[in-house]
């Protein structure tokens, strides 16, 4: 597992391994140290907790961070994503995280043994953050047997919800979906049930973020400040008060304060938003832990 691309890659038994040494990382269980090696993230999309989640990761492994950025880099000039890898792994990169629009990015990269990360690729897969939600969601329940986990809002341009759903039904839980009819994933096996049938009942309610950048004319609506779709398919106070009481609230961030979750609930006591980012690091150290590993076992 010199890399980590998809969720969909990953057994039950990898994931739980993974789990399991972010939590000793958590703990202050720091049994390694990646000093001399270097690492590179390269971000072809915008990102505020992936990127900087990754660099302290990285900081925290004790490893050199070589910068990247897409805006002065020989991209403009037409280099393809295989040739800039190739030359920044023969520069001396020991570690690739990647970030880019297109779906499965990472096909084109399958002859190139180099210990990589994806950090999101278009509206495809986010491991590291499906990653880091199973850790939140293991840290706070100890399982994942019978948890009753909704992820609700703009499922059909997610790479969170496409990545959690494979995962969380395979561990065990029961995933339930809700969305507008034009954000509906058919491709995903899973129920679509209003939020209000359902909130009373669930363990985990995960919001996204609606993904602006990714609509088209067909499936695009002005939400923003759109006090309805809060009323429609949000989690507004009125309903927080309708959860049970140790059920949990998840977002991957950004969040619209007052779109998709009222404002006043995304620091209320059952939210688990800011722990996800704290997670993240930890998860990310795993992940990069995980892979150079496994890339020094093959080199021998």
């Amino acid at each position: 597992m010199s890399r980590i691309v998809s969720m969909k890659d990953l057994s039950n038994d990898q994931i739980m391994t993974l789990i399991r040494r972010a939590l000793q990382f958590k703990q202050g269980e720091l049994d390694v140290d990646y000093k001399g090696m270097t690492a590179c993230n390269l971000f072809f999309e915008n990102s505020t907790r992936t990127k900087s989640s990754f660099h302290m990761a990285e900081m925290k492994l004790g490893m050199n961070i070589l910068p990247f950025e897409v805006s002065t880099s020989s991209v403009n000039k037409g280099e393809t994503l295989y040739d800039t890898i190739q030359t920044l792994n023969y520069i001396g990169v020991d570690l690739f995280v990647i970030r880019h629009p297109e779906v499965e990015y990472y096909n084109a990269l399958d002859t190139m043994n180099v210990p990589l990360l994806n950090g999101g690729d278009g509206t495809g897969q986010h491991p590291s953050q499906s990653l880091l939600d199973l850790m939140t969601i293991y840290d706070e329940f100890k399982r994942f047997e019978g948890l009753k986990v909704l992820i609700c809002g703009d499922i059909l341009h997610s790479r969170v919800a496409r990545s959690n759903v494979s995962a969380l039904t395979a561990l065990g839980a029961e995933v339930i979906c809700a969305a507008k009819d034009k954000w509906i994933d058919s491709s995903l096996d899973v129920p679509y049930e209003p939020i209000d049938d359902v909130i009373e009942e669930v363990d985990v309610i995960m919001l996204l973020r609606v993904q602006l950048e990714r609509h088209d004319e067909s499936n695009s609506v002005d939400i923003q400040g759109d006090q309805s779709y809060l009323e429609s398919f949000g989690l507004t106070t009125e309903r927080y008060k309708k959860m049970k009481k140790n059920a949990i609230i998840m977002h991957p961030a950004p969040f619209n304060r007052g779109v998709e979750i009222a404002s006043e609930v995304v620091e209320m006591e059952q939210s688990r938003i800011f722990t996800q980012m704290e997670n993240g690091v930890y998860m990310r150290m795993a992940m990069i832990d995980e892979v150079l590993k496994q890339k020094e076992r093959e080199s021998k």
